[in-house]
């Protein structure tokens, strides 16, 4: 099977989708003439043209109330936030409308929505440009969040994000941008609120989001060389979050970690362990643990952002001082 990279993926996802249903539009800063900062958009708007590629100001506050009247008219947009940062100056029309239009008009009006974002933990941007903070939305019932961690699975997720009817906050990694994975070059989608156990194993689970998939494969793989077997789970969207695999897992290994880039308080990671606990407590053999960002804003200086975060030593580390293996 061929290998593309993960932007290479979400860009081919836009192309398909905005080829099958006319419906599809983009919108944001500088995806079309400067095809996208970080080209995901390129060559979108030479084949489609400005009135499905559209250039917007620098608003958040514009670009989603855009996007959100769209979905209301009828089309299908998929707008770009540069900065996940950034999504709290549209978090009014996030939050307070978009999240609640479907439920609040008994069913009758549709915000069918992708909006697409990243964050920059590993990229050295500093404090304002690399926070990653999913679980805020949890608190907002009505908004699905999809997580994708390799090109396989941000083509099949976007694609089927596109498709749903619902808004979708579609969080991306930067410093995924350039990693390459296998990708069928046939049509497929991945449904959302789905699952993927990236490895299996019978001694402990981890249950990694994002960027930390890839920390935990590595950890695993090095864990497999010392005799403990390690089952990785990738939940790939947050809402819906597909517990039963988890705590199937938990229920085979009765030992759970969980990796996300968040700050541990109010964490996905706080999330998915009270569901396993309410679930499965009697399963567990060792307390859950938890590893996350410190309580802190990220640093800007190269070497400190890199102790700041999540990495195949600290989730070996956590295993090795919590689970007795």
């Amino acid at each position: 099977m061929r290998e593309i990279t993960y932007v290479e993926a979400l860009r081919e996802a836009l192309r398909e989708e905005m080829l099958r249903d006319e419906r599809v539009i983009i919108l944001g800063e500088e995806v079309g003439v400067f095809e996208g900062v970080y080209k995901v958009t390129q060559g979108l708007l030479k084949e489609f043209g400005p009135k499905r590629v559209i250039d917007t100001p620098i608003s958040e506050i514009a670009i989603v109330g855009l996007a959100a009247g769209a979905a209301l008219g009828g089309l299908k947009p998929v707008a770009e936030i540069m900065y996940m940062d950034f999504l709290t100056i549209a978090a009014d029309q996030l939050v307070t409308h978009i999240s609640k239009m479907r439920f609040m008009s008994g069913g009758q009006l549709k915000v069918p929505l992708v909006l697409r974002t990243q964050y920059s933990l590993g990229r050295v941007h500093g404090s304002q440009h690399s926070q990653f903070f999913p679980s805020w939305f949890l608190q907002s019932p009505g908004i699905k969040v999809v997580l994708p961690s390799t090109p396989y699975d941000a083509k099949g997720l976007l694609k089927s994000s596109i498709r749903d009817e619902n808004p979708i906050l579609f969080i991306e990694s930067g410093v995924l941008y350039r990693t390459k994975g296998q990708v069928p070059e046939n049509e497929y989608t991945i449904p959302l609120g789905v699952a993927d156990v990236k490895k299996k194993g019978e001694d402990l689970t981890i249950v990694a989001f994002s960027r930390c998939v890839i920390e935990a494969l590595s950890a695993a793989k090095e864990l497999e060389e010392k005799g403990i077997n390690a089952e990785v789970i990738d939940p790939r969207t947050l809402v819906p979050l597909d517990i039963e695999t988890i705590v199937s897992s938990v229920k085979k290994t009765g030992r759970l970690l969980i990796a996300a880039d968040d700050v541990k308080s109010g964490s996905v990671a706080n999330e998915v362990a009270m569901q396993v606990m309410e679930r499965a407590f009697d399963y567990l053999d060792a307390p859950i643990v938890r590893v996350t960002s410190p309580e802190l804003p990220v640093p800007f200086s190269p070497n400190l952002e890199k102790q700041y975060m999540v990495s195949k030593e600290k989730i070996i580390n956590a295993v090795k001082e919590n689970f007795g293996l």
